[in-house]
């Protein structure tokens, strides 16, 4: 039998439920694929922030670059799948691509294969940046390249008469797509915050890396397990490098007639008409009136996709404690897939049909500048909210100040004078309200004891310290102290020993008389027990619940604790969900609507553009723009795009809505064709005679 007699056979025979099996095989596929690349995604920036240790611009900037790679990239694969390979193929090999670029991602969160001296963090980041800058290009090219295949090779298994179950489909398939991302993006933050190494515990990059890494091994293995049930068709071309091929010669036709000697066209594409059909001509200057309206669409996407860096980056800095629960800063982007299951239904069957009914001409173009100015609105939430968490952060010094507390252990207040003229006043086993800022760094102390006890020291340059009085006051010393919030939420504790006697902590080591222990970072809730009796402790940032055994202990706060609670972010995420539906999905049936049906694909494309440039547009700003601080940027970036949607609603109210069918219609009466449904009827005739044929021959060999 030959290829096209077997898929005939693969179509009608291998079906369950009226839909074919092979199908079962891509949606399991799909649903792990997804899985796999929003889980790995959804943990990447802290991964960039945490275990990498870039700085918040630096990670947004390379989170943003890989979006727009991943963006960039269905057009090769397009092209690929088209031209070359075909679908199935295409869809193989990038994913064995993409299966790569996963397990190289999830082995260079691995810290103890650097971590030569075994301190928890890796010796030589160099290795891991560059592993994991290779896996991310090859997630990049897997992930971009399979896009626009695998949607398409699913509906190449039914047949003409199975319109429903098509449809059917790729519900099902987009289902599958948001199950995906909504599920990886709860759990792989979970694995995150796990502890796990060989030498030393730390936050779980690898298992939250490797749980995606194998799921795309599964998805693989299964698209490859229904190998003998697909429908694989042959590459036809792709109308893309048409396209373009006919835009080129029109431009060059044009450059070589540019004198005032040749007579003027219509429109600049006619120049091609020497060399191509004129229908074709006619389909992109369609395409190219629909594209023009995408110029200023890109930045929609820059703020759009900012969700996954510079909110979750946000969410780091405020409490995720719900109570029975506690929610990881990552897992806050699970609201917006929750909010499209539930706002995509409510717009179409309520919103929308309440607007037309009201008689307000809500055309398509008008949905996306609302949707555009949602964003915006969403972005100035934002703000609003950083102004609160900014409201939490202390004020460091800068490079030229200093700043000091005072710690007192001795056993009666004392009067402490810091050259050249702060006075303060601290109870015993008391601390200054706050840290003193001098512009100095050399300082004398004072102490009105008797006899008065007077000590030189030299302060840090922006930086903070504690000046520690014993209850030996003539040893008085400085510990240094940190000068930003602990990572990720995380407390940071140490303790000064007003004891007479070591003091043992659990999981510390033994603190001797009068001195100060290293900070160390506890997650929220952790207990600390203590064997001894008289002690102070010093901690920063959120209470950590203490078992002691001691006559006194007193708390001094050096930091406030992250008290922003993220619920606070959940307007700004039903914000740019809103604006999300109002855009994206009116955007994608509005050009679908006003383009030939062989072109597509090339709005396909040139949609994914926007959203590539809007990611490179974040890239920018982030590394050129520096504002000093974030809710400016938010700002800035909310500004933008108020001036870009005026900009748009001017170019949308010059824009007349068209019927391409009709359009082409005409052309092709100009050119004497034959209408396009007739077409269809004829060519429907000669398959019906050539089937007709083709079973007398099947019988004939049967016979």
């Amino acid at each position: 039998l030959t290829d096209e007699k077997m898929d005939e056979t693969k179509k009608t025979k291998k079906k369950c439920c009226g839909y074919p099996i092979s199908i079962f095989f891509i949606v399991v596929n799909e649903f792990c694929e997804r899985f796999s690349y929003y889980g790995m995604r959804a943990v990447l920036v802290l991964y960039f922030r945490y275990f990498l240790l870039w700085d918040d611009d630096l990670a947004t900037s390379i989170y943003h670059a890989f979006v727009a790679l991943c963006y960039l990239t269905p057009i090769l694969g397009a092209i690929i799948a088209d031209s070359w390979l075909g679908k199935f193929k295409t869809i193989i090999y990038l994913s064995i691509v993409y299966a790569i670029g996963q397990v190289t991602m999830a082995v260079s969160t691995i810290h103890d294969i650097t971590d030569a001296n075994r301190d928890g963090t890796p010796d030589n980041f160099t290795f891991h940046i560059a592993l994991s800058m290779l896996g991310l290009v090859l997630i990049a090219l897997g992930t971009g390249g399979i896009k626009p295949c695998v949607a398409a090779f699913g509906g190449d298994q039914f047949q003409e008469h199975q319109s429903r179950q098509l449809n059917t489909f790729f519900s099902v398939f987009y289902l599958c797509i948001n199950a995906g991302s909504l599920l990886s993006t709860l759990i792989t933050p979970v694995l995150r915050a796990q502890e796990c190494g060989i030498h030393t515990q730390q936050q779980c990059y690898p298992l939250a890396f490797g749980v995606p890494a194998a799921l795309m091994v599964v998805s693989l293995v299964v698209f490859i397990s229904g190998s003998g049930m697909y429908i694989k068709t042959d590459p036809e071309g792709n109308i893309m490098w048409s396209v373009c091929k006919c835009i080129g010669f029109a431009i060059k036709n044009r450059f070589r007639h540019r004198s005032s000697r040749y007579p003027k066209r219509e429109h600049w594409m006619d120049w091609a008409d020497e060399k191509y059909d004129k229908l074709l001509i006619a389909q992109i200057k369609i395409v190219l009136k629909v594209l023009f309206l995408y110029i200023p669409l890109p930045m929609f996407w820059t703020l759009f996709d900012q969700k996954g860096s510079r909110w979750t980056l946000q969410a780091t800095t405020m409490t995720g404690d719900f109570g029975a629960f506690i929610l990881q800063p990552d897992q806050m982007q699970t609201v917006n897939p929750i909010l499209i299951l539930t706002l995509v239904p409510i717009m179409d069957r309520l919103i929308f049909p309440l607007i037309q009914k009201c008689g307000i001409n809500f055309s398509p173009l008008k949905r996306m500048t609302v949707g555009m100015l949602f964003a915006a609105m969403a972005f100035v939430s934002a703000a609003l909210v950083q102004i609160e968490i900014d409201k939490t952060l202390p004020n460091f010094p800068s490079s030229s100040e200093s700043q000091l507390k005072v710690v007192n252990i001795y056993n009666r207040t004392l009067n402490v004078t810091i050259s050249p003229n702060e006075h303060l006043l601290i109870d015993s086993f008391g601390s200054s309200a706050d840290y003193v800022t001098l512009d100095h760094q050399d300082i004398t102390v004072s102490l009105n004891t008797n006899p008065v006890i007077t000590k030189a020291f030299s302060l840090i340059k922006g930086g903070r310290q504690t000046l520690i009085i014993p209850s030996d006051p003539t040893i008085m010393y400085m510990q240094e102290d940190i000068k930003s919030k602990p990572n990720e939420g995380k407390n940071a504790i140490r303790f000064v020993n007003g004891w007479t006697a070591d003091l043992n902590i659990t999981n510390l080591d033994s603190i001797e008389p009068s001195a100060a222990s290293n900070y160390t970072l506890v997650s929220h809730g952790k207990s600390l027990c203590m064997a001894l009796v008289l002690c102070l402790l010093v901690y920063m940032c959120m209470c950590v619940s203490v078992c002691v055994q001691c006559a006194s202990i007193i708390e001094v706060e050096d930091m406030k604790p992250n008290s922003v609670h993220m619920a606070l972010q959940i307007p700004q995420y039903f914000l740019i969900t809103t604006g999300e539906v109002m855009f994206s999905v009116t955007g994608l049936q509005f050009s679908y609507s006003q383009a030939p049906k062989n072109m597509k694909s090339v709005l396909q494309a040139g949609w994914l553009c926007t959203n590539a440039v809007g990611n490179i547009i974040v890239l920018i700003v982030a590394e050129l723009g520096k504002l000093p601080k974030q809710w400016a940027e938010y700002v800035l970036f909310a500004s933008m795009l108020v001036a870009v949607s005026i900009v748009f609603s001017i170019m949308a109210y010059f824009y007349t809505y068209i019927d391409p069918a009709e359009i082409e219609a005409q052309i092709r009466k100009e050119q004497g064709l034959e209408p396009e449904e007739k077409e269809k009827e004829t060519l429907e005739m000669e398959e019906k005679d050539e089937g007709q044929k083709n079973d007398q021959e099947v019988k004939q060999t049967k016979i």
